[in-house]
């Protein structure tokens, strides 16, 4: 049986996984009640990437870590990547996922020139979106929330662009058929966000930003969990029809 292997590719900082749990639990509670058999993949323990048959779809996680820093987990998960985008496997790149999806697609990723994007944020779809089968009845624009120092500086030429903000030019893209990835995180709640605020408030203060005024404007956004259970529910619909 195929499963939503879910690649867990870090920890979230202790106090908030205290109270809130961890990535993987976020991910997969995010997902909503879908009747998906669920294997979380950690690959910080060196748990083993499955082959690509063996995958209904993937997520891959966000992370505290750099995709430029070029760790062996992450060189792993690159190439494992390519095998499954020659198998048209679904993915779902959060954060992390989403650079490292680009990035082996052939983009490239690196730290963003005006630093840290943090908080809850507005994105705008592109026209691109109106043919996408996860974005195509989206509304124009919507909230998200986001953390994140690198970002997807190039994209892949494969790649079809279907989001951005005036701070992140590569908020959503796809490659091929069914493999997306995301630059924010539709698995937060607002207190995970917050949360998250508060963790970086001492570098987000020196490096100018009202982190008071961020924590005032964090929201829901339904809009963009919305979007990641439509990806379950990509991946249910394929399985039935195996």
């Amino acid at each position: 049986m195929k499963k939503l292997i879910v690649v867990k590719t870090g920890t979230t900082f202790p106090a908030t996984k205290e109270k809130f749990g961890d990535f993987d639990k976020w991910t997969a509670e995010a997902l909503g009640s879908f009747d998906l058999d669920i294997t979380i993949v950690d690959v910080e323990l060196n748990d083993p990437l499955p082959t690509p048959d063996q995958c209904a779809g993937v997520t891959i996680t966000g992370s505290h870590a750099m995709v430029t820093d070029d760790l062996p987990w992450s060189l792993n998960i690159e190439k494992w990547i390519t095998e499954l985008l020659k198998a048209d496997v679904p993915i779902f790149g959060i954060c992390y996922g989403h650079q490292l999806l680009a990035r082996a697609a052939g983009g490239t990723v690196g730290y963003h020139p005006q630093g840290k994007e943090v908080g809850t944020v507005t994105i705008q779809l592109l026209n691109n979106h109106i043919d996408d089968p996860l974005f195509c009845d989206l509304p124009q624009t919507f909230k998200v929330h986001a953390t994140h120092a690198q970002s997807v500086l190039r994209l892949p030429d494969a790649a079809v662009l279907l989001a951005r903000n005036p701070y992140e030019a590569h908020h959503a893209f796809r490659i091929g058929k069914c493999a997306w990835g995301v630059q924010f995180h539709p698995e937060y709640s607002p207190k995970i966000m917050r949360s998250y605020i508060e963790h970086q408030t001492d570098v987000l203060q020196k490096a100018g930003q009202n982190t008071n005024q961020l924590l005032t404007d964090v929201s829901e956004t339904p809009v963009a969990t919305e979007l990641y259970q439509k990806f379950g529910q990509l991946v249910l619909n394929r399985l039935k029809v195996e």
